[in-house]
């Protein structure tokens, strides 16, 4: 048995939204994201309701992980639309285990939306990913994210 310390790096993000968290919710799943990410192309849903729900798998083409192109296996792990959380795995064999959170919270106007990632290496390739992962690369990520949630939430379409 191999037992290594964890190659690991975790950021958070708090994202400002244009909508209250009961409307921003429903957005946050495999399938609904496909309406604000014109990108966002799911191969598989594994869901009883349809969408985004406690036990629902999807799988990916992991272009964020790997250039490779290995496939990326999400398993929503907690789903609570009362609270506005949820904490997804994803992981890409031979690369990177990670785990999402995303807490919303009503503000002013609209809602926050506190988002962690944190990426655990699975090997050399993970290993480059999470040296690469740093707070200024997440940081543009999740403004990227936060620009393409609000253009949808104002005028319903994708950016």
């Amino acid at each position: 048995m191999l037992i290594l310390p964890p190659v690991r790096a975790a950021h958070t993000y708090t994202q400002h939204l244009a909508a209250p968290p009961e409307a921003v919710f429903p957005l946050l799943c495999p399938v609904r994201e496909a309406e604000w990410i014109r990108e966002w192309a799911p191969t598989r849903v594994i869901s009883a309701s349809g969408v985004a729900e406690r036990d629902c798998v999807f799988v990916t083409a992991d272009d964020e992980d790997d250039a490779d192109g290995d496939e990326a296996v999400w398993y929503v792990t907690r789903h609570e639309p009362a609270s506005g959380f949820v904490e997804m795995l994803k992981i890409t064999p031979a690369v990177t285990a990670c785990r999402l959170t995303i807490q919303l919270r009503p503000a002013d106007e609209g809602c926050t939306a506190e988002i962690g990632y944190q990426h655990t290496s699975l090997g050399p390739r993970g290993d480059a990913f999470v040296a690469e992962f740093t707070a200024e690369a997440y940081r543009s990520f999740m403004t990227e994210w936060e620009e393409r949630l609000n253009h949808y939430l104002r005028h319903g379409s994708a950016l």
